[in-house]
């Protein structure tokens, strides 16, 4: 896999994740959409790590910066 997020893109995903993850917390939302939400945070946290967003790579998008030598 090749890293296609940069820093801003990942920090904004963990910023994202928390907030949903503190809505379920303080029960704001429940239900089906609480689930959607904890699931779409795990997956947003999961491609913070690892730097790669599947997604992109079908769109043909890269948010990490080139080197050039």
């Amino acid at each position: 896999m090749k890293k296609n997020m940069g820093g801003a893109d990942r920090t904004i995903r963990i910023l994202i994740a928390a907030i949903m993850v503190a809505l379920y917390y303080f029960e704001v939302i429940n239900g089906t959409l609480a689930i959607v939400l904890l699931v779409l945070a795990g997956i947003f946290v999961l491609t913070s790590f690892v730097s790669f967003c599947p997604l992109y790579t079908i769109f043909g998008i890269s948010t990490c910066k080139v080197k050039k030598n």
